[in-house]
């Protein structure tokens, strides 16, 4: 009893135990990152490309589980002058042995830096022995840093951002109603371009090799261009010309082609002997037309004496006998009256035509008013070129106005929305009114009139009496 009081009540022995706890205490929290003492280790070293910020005491993790810590890191120059860094990995004895085709790749612990080494168990069944180097090879994949990752946003990109955000926003200001209405159309496009999907992926499509044959066609026409560029430019001002004279102008010229091209092939075989012997005839004929342009005044001059050479002809009429006997063989050939007729029957399945569309000049002038008006159409222009003179005329707002898609002719409520379209007016045309309906119709204002206008309009246009 007197023994054990003692040892509790000696200060000396209770220091010494004290500070003996402590020290063992901080060697252990010294050396906690490098495993504790007396506890057996698999040592191993690992080659990797890029230490990748690692630092001597990182965890080793396989499936998320630490199993070691990262000891210390060294770098090796290779033979090509390349340069590797060597990991020396201590891992507990329960890891070993590690399968040769494992696998290692650094990763981020934390947004602040901290980096781990996970290793992917393989499956050899031959594995890396106490001490072995695990081979550069198995350093896969690659990873991205983080830092690179922010590296893409430099300063040229984030101002493109910008601006494409800036644009987006103005882009879709205001058209909420247009974006609802494409997003219903969505359904049904993508219903119906499954089918075509399906065809256009099909093999027997073949549809890399129309892409291929795509290619070469541009890059055969690349050097001309330019040159259709101005080929389009020069169609749609042409175009844009005729127009104004579509209908029913152009289109009925259009629906009376096919009955003319019919008699046509009827026609043109039988004049095909009779326009050969013309050609022979121009042919011979063009030495001397071609001499008239200089004898002209000859001519004038010999027309005001030609009085006095009347009592000559005679003796020149008979030496055109022979050329008068060819003439009448020539009309006596029987091919010339089968000609003469189908060029008869061809000019009388014209002539509805004709009788149609002659009024429009003959009666209200609009071809010479057309050609008139295109001459000054380019008139305006300065030493760099001419341009097309136009007017800008704001769409009347309301329901179905002309500004956009209508699902009926505008009518109202405003005075101004109101639909005038008269796609074929009158032009004294054979069965129509005698009028000269294009550009003399009223304006009816708050009423909507498509078609032709009530009444009879004025029956003469610019230049016509």
């Amino acid at each position: 009893m007197r023994g054990r009081a003692g040892i509790a009540g000696n200060p000396v022995l209770i220091g010494a135990a004290t500070t003996l706890v402590v020290i063992v205490a901080v060697f252990l929290a010294y050396n906690a990152n490098k495993g504790l003492p007396f506890v057996p280790t698999y040592t191993l070293r690992a080659e990797m490309p890029s230490a990748a910020n690692l630092v001597p005491g990182n965890d080793v993790r396989i499936g998320g589980t630490r199993v070691g810590f990262v000891g210390d890191i060294t770098a090796e120059r290779q033979d090509d002058g390349s340069s590797l860094a060597v990991l020396e990995l201590t891992l507990e004895r329960g890891v070993s042995p590690l399968p040769k085709d494992s696998t290692l790749v650094v990763r981020p612990r934390s947004a602040l830096g901290l980096k781990y080494v996970e290793i992917t168990r393989g499956t050899d069944r031959e594995g890396f022995a106490d001490g072995d180097t695990i081979p550069v090879a198995a350093a896969s994949p690659v990873p991205v840093e983080f830092d690179e990752v922010l590296n893409m946003f430099d300063d040229d990109t984030r101002e493109a951002a910008a601006t494409n955000t800036t644009g987006f926003g103005d882009a879709f200001a205001g058209r909420g109603e247009s974006i609802n209405t494409a997003i219903g159309a969505l359904r049904p496009l993508l219903r119906d371009v499954i089918p075509v999907a399906e065809n256009l992926s099909s093999p027997e499509t073949n549809l890399r090799r129309f892409f291929d044959e795509l290619g070469d066609a541009a890059a055969i026409v690349a050097p001309a261009a330019e040159t259709q560029a101005r080929l389009f430019v020069n169609l749609d001002r042409t175009f844009a010309a005729l127009r104004e004279v579509a209908r029913p102008y152009i289109q009925d010229s259009i629906s009376g082609g096919p009955p003319a091209l019919d008699s046509a092939i009827r026609s043109f075989p039988i004049q095909r002997p009779f326009l050969r012997n013309t050609e022979g005839l121009f042919a011979e004929l063009r030495p001397g037309v071609r001499s008239l342009r200089g004898s002209a005044p000859t001519i004038a001059d010999a027309l005001e004496v030609g009085t006095r050479t009347l009592p000559r002809t005679p003796p020149f009429n008979r030496r055109l006998a022979s050329l008068l006997e060819s003439v009448q063989e020539f009309g006596e050939d029987e091919m010339v009256p089968r000609g003469l007729r189908a060029t008869t029957g061809a000019l009388r399945s014209l002539q509805p035509t004709l009788e149609y569309l002659a009024p429009a000049q003959t009666e209200c002038n609009y071809v010479a008013l057309w050609f008139r008006n295109v001459s000054s159409l380019l008139s305006t222009g300065d030493r760099n070129g001419t341009w097309q003179r136009f007017i800008i005329v704001a769409t009347p707002q309301g329901p179905n106005n002309e500004g956009g898609p209508a699902a009926a002719p505008a009518n109202g409520p405003t005075v101004d929305n109101h639909l005038h379209a008269n796609p074929y007016p009158n032009t004294r045309a054979p069965g129509q009114p005698p009028e000269c309906e294009a550009a003399n119709e009223p304006y009816a204002s708050g009423q909507t009139v498509v078609g032709n206008v009530d009444g009879t309009q004025q029956g003469t246009t610019e230049g016509t009496p």
